[in-house]
């Protein structure tokens, strides 16, 4: 690995000495920890070695020292600024703002304050988002792991003691893709709107092909969308309208297509008469063949379905124009009978720690398969102190309790035979109190979910969506370990001694 240089401590300008805010105060008790986590577990030092590999690695030639130092600067800011903004639930923008405002915030991510204040903003915050690749945000989240299941180097960190890694609370949930619900005419209005807009700035870039006012485009497709709307309540006649607007809608589709296919041949051809670079045209063709590939398909699904009324198989559907790896989810729970995502398999220690994580790019295999893959890996992540799995009646199978039974692992899992279920209920004092526990899973996932992702994740893509995962159970679990049981002054001192 590289030789890492970090920025040193002493240039670090002291806090001020802030009195009657207590929020504010505990604020900086949580920052102060894990600011110390960081430096003291390992992670800042390979986050930073990692990043100077893939620098060197990309570099025609040898590198200078000088280039060196700066890159290892960044790549400090890069996981400085990522985590805190996840810590602080902000966007790009308002998280640029408030490095501004707060020189907590400053000093945490290392930002300079010399002579003038200068902080990220929102493009370069969207970068450090970025700063690795998911393969190698897995080993900064192992040294954590690592770090946690070391007495020593908990102590040394500040911890009472290193984290119980005995037990696993598992469960799955979907990760909603930032899609709006994808019915199927809903298809045919995007496509309007992607293929106008598109359109429109090739115009605005000085290549025209001759056509209506490509605005006039859009107005008659929202018309068609309202009235739409409208068709879908329940009324007589109803169905025929519907029928009716869909008719008018792949009308307007059609038209927008030849159009669009012009214009992409007229740019891909005559892009030297614009002002656009050819990769800034490449842009533009690419977003247009995306829409226009997915055009003929949209209009059978959207026919199928609603003039046909024949149903359409869920691997057959196409559930947004610009996401291509997302799956209908059935949950059956009330207010999400249905969900349009990646399912998110998650396992949690006792103290909230999460042990290990997985968002799936392919349909998921079923809980308890699920489980059955991931307990080897959970397992070692635990430093080989796993011992329980505790789930709900989802992962239990003849497969999930000979896995448990071969690992000689407590099995902490609902049986489906509700009179199992009963039995252990009144006799199993460990699995009572397992289950107990287990509703805490619920939240955890709802804080790693509504908190950490701020909700349905903005990411593009589906490594860019399983890369902010990465970087939001990294945030969560330096807060949850910045807020365990830390060792007194007075303690550390004396085993310091």
């Amino acid at each position: 690995m590289s030789k890492t240089i970090l920025i040193q401590d002493h240039l670090r300008p002291a806090l001020p000495t802030v009195l009657g805010c207590r929020d504010y105060q505990e604020q900086e008790q949580l920052l102060l920890r894990v600011d110390q986590i960081l430096r003291v577990s390992g992670v800042e030092r390979l986050f930073v070695g990692l990043s100077l590999e893939r620098y060197q690695a990309a570099a025609a030639g040898p590198v200078k020292a000088g280039d060196l130092v700066r890159q290892s600067e960044r790549s400090e800011k890069a996981l400085r600024c990522t985590v805190l903004k996840n810590i602080l639930e902000e966007d790009y923008r308002e998280m640029s703002v408030r490095l501004a405002q707060c020189q907590l915030f400053r000093w945490f991510c290392r930002l300079p304050e010399l002579e003038s204040v200068r902080v990220p903003g929102k493009s370069t915050l969207q970068e450090y988002a970025n700063w690795l690749p998911h393969e190698e945000m897995g080993k900064v989240l192992a040294q954590l792991r690592e770090a946690m299941v070391d007495e020593d180097r908990a102590r040394e960190i500040g911890l009472e003691a290193e984290l119980d890694m005995d037990v696993a609370w598992v469960d799955t949930t979907c990760l909603k893709a930032n899609i709006h619900f994808p019915a199927d005419w809903v298809l045919l209005r995007d496509s309007v709107r992607t293929l106008i807009k598109n359109i429109l700035t090739i115009r605005r870039h000085g290549l025209k092909v001759r056509m209506p006012e490509p605005g006039d485009f859009i107005a008659a497709m929202n018309a068609q969308s309202m009235a739409m709307s409208a068709a879908a309540r329940r009324k007589p006649g109803s169905k025929k309208a519907r029928k009716r607007v869909l008719r008018a809608m792949k009308k307007i589709c059609r038209t927008v297509r030849e159009h669009a296919e012009r214009y992409e041949r007229a740019l891909d051809k005559r892009w030297s008469e614009t002002d656009l670079t050819r990769r800034e045209a490449e842009v533009i063709l690419r977003r247009m063949k995306r829409v226009l590939d997915q055009l003929p398909e949209a209009l059978r699904q959207a026919h199928e379905r609603i003039i046909g009324e024949r149903p359409v198989a869920n691997a057959d559907k196409i559930l947004s124009l610009y996401e291509e790896d997302i799956h209908v989810i059935v949950r059956g729970k009330a207010g999400a009978d249905v969900e349009f995502g990646n399912s998110l398999f998650v396992a949690e220690t006792v103290s909230g720690f999460i042990l290990d994580h997985e968002l799936r790019r392919d349909t998921s295999p079923g809980d308890a398969k699920w489980l059955q893959e991931r307990y080897p890996k959970m397992k070692e992540a635990s430093g080989d102190r796993l011992c329980a799995a505790v789930g709900d009646r989802g992962f239990d199978s003849a497969g999930s309790r000979r896995m448990l039974d071969e690992q000689e692992a407590f099995n902490g899992l609902c049986p489906h035979d509700s009179r199992k279920m009963q039995r252990r209920l009144r006799e199993d004092e460990a699995f009572i109190g397992a289950q107990k526990r287990r509703a805490q899973t619920e939240g955890r996932i709802g804080i790693l979910k509504n908190v950490f992702l701020q909700g349905v994740p903005r990411a593009k893509g589906f490594k860019n969506r399983e890369l902010q995962m990465d970087w939001a159970v990294l945030a969560h679990n330096l807060w949850v370990v910045a807020r365990c049981a830390w060792a007194s002054k007075e303690q550390a001192a004396a085993e310091a001694a």
